[in-house]
């Protein structure tokens, strides 16, 4: 994909609820938002409050993230995708991403244009 929008932004008590399923499937076009958090414990089913946002990005080739896939947004390795929330569907899916590092996209220096990379782990 390709980052369409930067933010700047942290919450201590978001309450993010991840669905149980460990997989979405992306189409084409689609939107979504990518949320940092740096809460070991995160995964699908569990509920998410320490996070950062990163941005939005557009999916330039459809596919299927799951969780434990590693996630790089320009030549950044940002962390492992924790989980999906479908709080905003079906405007936009949230896509919590675990990090050691819970800055905002602005902060990480993430810009306009930036190759949004899902791959598994180790690939």
């Amino acid at each position: 994909g390709e980052v369409v929008v930067v933010l700047d932004g942290k919450l201590e008590g978001r309450s993010l609820e991840l669905m149980t399923p460990i997989s979405r499937a992306l189409r084409k076009n689609e939107i979504h938002e990518l949320i940092i958090t740096d809460e070991n414990e995160a995964g699908p089913g569990q509920t998410v409050n320490r996070i950062a946002y990163l941005g939005f990005f557009e999916v330039t080739r459809g596919g299927v993230m799951v969780a434990g896939d590693t996630l790089q947004v320009g030549d950044l390795v940002i962390g492992t995708i924790a989980g999906f929330d479908e709080t905003h569907m079906p405007n936009h899916l949230n896509i919590v991403v675990k990090s050691e590092v819970r800055e905002s996209g602005l902060t990480q220096g993430a810009q306009l244009r930036d190759r949004v990379v899902c791959a598994k782990t180790g690939a």
